[in-house]
């Protein structure tokens, strides 16, 4: 299982982990793209494919309070870790579903049995697969998509993952990726969890530097080994990054210079096209 991750969005970390699906399908590996940036998937963009019919849907389960039961002690609240419950004592307590991780901590806590679990959708996963002329191997793009309106996307990711990873031993996949949403928060690390290696991408820029030291310090928490990929390579100074990839003992995996052919094929989502074009 590969992770691509980087702590700044617009680096092209999507763009790499399409051409590294394109580059293992070569090597007639079976693949399997897991976009988890559920919030903002778009890899399906860049491989023209559509979002359609869901082959899974997933729920939530939200804290409901009866107020026939509920003395307004305010236990739930002390218990709530994400601060997901507003208490004013003498009142009932007021749950902010936009704060909820759905834990269930503040149902087993409640003494009066006044909170129940209430399901609801907030997720659904995609399954395309890709394929490519003139090829034998096989790959496919898992999407997950938060649902409009739903702030907690941790538990998608989750959801997804898990999805990914029973799917590819059904269809025996040699490889997994796993293209993660920028930043360093929970579903990131949801994400990266338990996988062998990470492809961390970023550009030669004093924000780039920045938010690969962050992404790199993620990483050795988790035990995650890495790897650095330095994409326009030629548009800025490199010297900050290769220096800070010295200092740590991380390889610089690729070097991507910039290119307006693949850009133009970035536009029109024909990733594919580019990638065979040029090897072919």
């Amino acid at each position: 299982m590969i992770g691509v991750t980087g702590g700044k969005g617009g680096v092209g970390k999507s763009t790499f982990a399409v051409l590294l699906l394109c580059e293992l399908l070569k090597k007639n590996k079976k693949v399997l793209l897991c976009d988890c940036d559920v919030e903002c998937p778009n890899d399906y963009l860049l491989l023209e494919e559509k979002l359609v019919n869901p082959v899974q849907k997933i729920f939530g389960t939200f804290p409901k309070l009866d107020k026939r039961k509920c003395r307004k002690c305010g236990i739930c609240a002390q218990t709530c870790r994400s601060n997901a419950i507003f208490y004013k004592p003498g009142e009932y307590p007021i749950f902010i579903k936009d704060l909820c991780s759905g834990c269930g901590a503040c149902v087993a806590a409640c003494p009066f049995g006044a909170i129940k679990e209430e399901k609801e959708e907030t997720g659904k996963i995609f399954l395309n697969e890709i394929k490519v002329k003139n090829l034998r191997s096989r790959a496919w793009l898992i999407t997950g998509l938060l649902k409009k309106g739903v702030e907690e996307s941790g538990p998608i990711v989750r959801e997804v993952k898990k999805f990914a990873q029973s799917f590819a031993k059904k269809v025996d996949a040699d490889v997994i990726l796993f293209d993660t949403a920028a930043g360093t928060h929970c579903p990131v690390i949801n994400a990266l969890l338990d996988i062998d290696y990470a492809f961390v991408v970023t550009e030669p820029t004093p924000m780039g530097l920045h938010d690969l030291k962050l992404m790199i310090r993620l990483l050795k928490k988790m035990k995650v080994k890495s790897k650095i990929v330095l994409n326009q390579a030629d548009l800025g100074d490199k010297s900050a990054i290769e220096k800070f990839a010295r200092k740590y003992k991380i390889k610089i995996e690729k070097s991507i210079p910039y290119s307006k052919e693949l850009a133009d094929f970035y536009s029109k989502g024909q990733l594919l096209e580019y990638f065979f074009k040029i090897k072919n």
